[in-house]
């Protein structure tokens, strides 16, 4: 969810320096950056502990920064917070806006209105640095190549389609068995292929499965590093996902998300960039009031094991073919390349 806001800062300060320090695993989003310089850190070996986290602050401090963004706020940034504090540098943090969001998921809520989004409060942190900047829907990266490494899963003249059933926590997830049901609709549209991602044996095994029972549905899983994964989700026509990771690897391309939302909410602040809430189905909330039961999704209350339930899979469905193939058009995805 940075990658949108830094894009915006590189836009409006062209000659800023740009130190990223980030975890090692995430190092290949944020060099697509222009012109930033990505600082890979390992957490579980070099940089582990307090230990670690003075020789870090060391390590960055060589750059002589000027101001130093938490974005993250949590306890092992802000001690290296301190570090620059104490050595002169004037250290910014994210206001994740806690005491707002602990309202929001109270059993009983005092509100239910849709709070700053995570990428406002991103943006707040630079303006604090002295940065002022504005998001706007062109601070996006642009669809890379067809990657190598899919060149025998790309269909000439089929839309694309990304599907990411899973997530972090079982309360954000929709139901398998009307995922599978979602999914033979969907094979019964012509020039469609579905590309299904997740990660992780048993998502491999599944994803597999219904690559194999449905016939224009193709497994990502364990097929290539997230180089190439990215690269393909940049040429998708549209993403469906959870509250979940891959959502946000697809708006930072501009491609269209729809999201399915369980014990979570896009009022929380963590939808996608740059999509509007007709792109967000939301569970009942008449018949679930408790929603959202927790920020990140991970407390189910008794009864609510089955939200995703009420998200009916024909209104995800018909969904899908309205972003694909909009009332009097339907454009191929060579057509969408051509303009």
């Amino acid at each position: 969810m940075t990658l949108p806001v830094l894009l915006a800062l590189r836009r409006a300060n062209p000659g800023i320096r740009l130190l990223l320090a980030t975890k090692t695993a995430y190092a290949p989003l944020f060099q697509k950056i222009p012109g930033a310089e990505v600082f890979p850190i390992d957490t579980k070996q070099k940089f582990q502990g307090l230990t670690g986290l003075w020789k870090l602050f060391r390590a960055l401090r060589q750059s002589q920064p000027t101001g130093v963004a938490d974005l993250h706020n949590v306890l092992r940034t802000r001690i290296l917070g301190i570090f620059f504090t104490l050595s002169g540098t004037p250290v910014r943090r994210q206001d994740k806006g806690r005491a707002e969001k602990k309202a929001l998921t109270a059993t009983q809520k005092p509100f239910f209105r849709p709070l700053k989004t995570t990428h406002q409060r991103y943006a707040e942190v630079f303006d604090s640095l002295g940065f002022p900047l504005e998001l706007t829907p062109a601070d996006i990266l642009p669809k890379e190549p067809w990657p190598e490494a899919f060149a025998s899963l790309r269909v000439e003249g089929h839309l694309r389609l990304g599907f990411a059933p899973f997530a972090a926590h079982a309360g954000k997830c929709y139901p398998e068995a009307l995922t599978e049901r979602v999914l033979a609709l969907l094979e019964k549209e012509p020039g469609l292929t579905v590309y299904l991602l997740g990660g992780g044996a048993r998502e491999t095994e599944i994803l597999e499965g219904w690559a194999a029972r449905f016939g224009n549905c193709v497994s990502l899983a364990g097929k290539a590093g997230l180089e190439q994964e990215l690269a393909l989700i940049s040429n998708l026509d549209l993403m469906v996902a959870m509250d979940s990771g891959n959502g946000h690897l697809a708006a930072m391309y501009g491609v269209p998300v729809l999201t399915l939302w369980g014990v979570t909410h896009p009022y929380l602040g963590f939808a996608p960039y740059g999509q509007p809430e007709a792109h967000a189905l939301v569970s009942d909330r008449e018949q679930y009031p408790a929603i959202p039961t927790s920020v990140y999704g991970n407390k189910v209350p008794a009864g609510y094991e089955s939200v995703m339930e009420s998200i009916p899979l024909e209104a995800v469905a018909s969904k899908i073919l309205e972003f694909l193939r909009p009332p009097g058009q339907a454009m191929t995805t060579g057509e969408r390349d051509r303009k």
